[in-house]
């Protein structure tokens, strides 16, 4: 498939766009960003327009052609299944397929949902919950999360400069945003030697350092 026309919508501090800017980015696919504001004039993803492509309001959305792709984990894998690129994000075999999903489900389905800000809105408009309770909030999913995820790469031969061998995968496409969601809440990695590890390789690569938050095209200037 030619990858001409790939357009996504994205938010430059969104964790789940942040995994596909990564992915499209090891992939070596070209596509444009079309930023949706997730906080100004109450949030762009909540738009009549936006909400008809997206009807759960969400970012990331990708269009390729005419085709509408929601949600993040489905759209790597729709990328990786349509598009040969350089690299594969998941493995050959079943098994390893399978440990590389279960490591990418922990940040994905465990550890990035309560925290992310339709939730931590949620607390503050619900409950008055203070700055200070939601952080404490976001720190604690985060650090149980890292703690079960550093004893699963940790132990694991299949672990090696990544998570699963010495290529990146999924499961690397999801630890990094992560990572800066977790430095972004005061957390420091000394606790998870193998995660600082896998994470500072990992943004040693083109791919994973144009995905940054502060590298794309709607992050404030300062």
């Amino acid at each position: 498939m030619s990858a001409e026309g790939l357009r996504l919508y994205s938010y430059w501090r969104s964790s789940a766009a942040y995994r596909v800017r990564i992915a499209l980015n090891l992939k070596g696919l070209p596509y444009e960003i079309i930023p949706v504001h997730l906080t100004a004039n109450g949030g762009e993803q909540h738009s009549a327009e936006y909400a008809q492509m997206n009807p759960q309001e969400f970012v990331p959305t990708l269009l390729d052609g005419g085709r509408v792709i929601r949600q993040s984990m489905a759209i790597i894998e729709y990328l990786d299944e349509s598009y040969d690129g350089e690299i594969k994000l998941l493995p050959p075999t079943a098994r390893d397929r399978a440990r590389v999903r279960g490591l990418a489900q922990i940040v994905a389905c465990d550890i990035h949902p309560i925290n992310n800000l339709r939730v931590l809105q949620y607390l503050e408009r619900e409950f008055n919950t203070p700055t200070e309770e939601r952080e404490r909030w976001s720190r604690h999913w985060i650090r149980e999360g890292f703690d079960a995820l550093e004893e699963l790469l940790a132990e694991n031969p299949s672990t090696g400069q990544f998570c699963e061998g010495d290529d990146p995968s999924l499961a690397d496409v999801c630890l990094v945003p992560q990572v800066y969601n977790a430095k972004r809440w005061g957390l420091e990695l000394t606790d998870w030697p193998t995660i600082a590890r896998i994470a500072d390789e990992c943004l040693k690569l083109p791919a994973f350092d144009r995905a940054r938050p502060e590298n794309q095209i709607d992050a404030p200037k300062s």
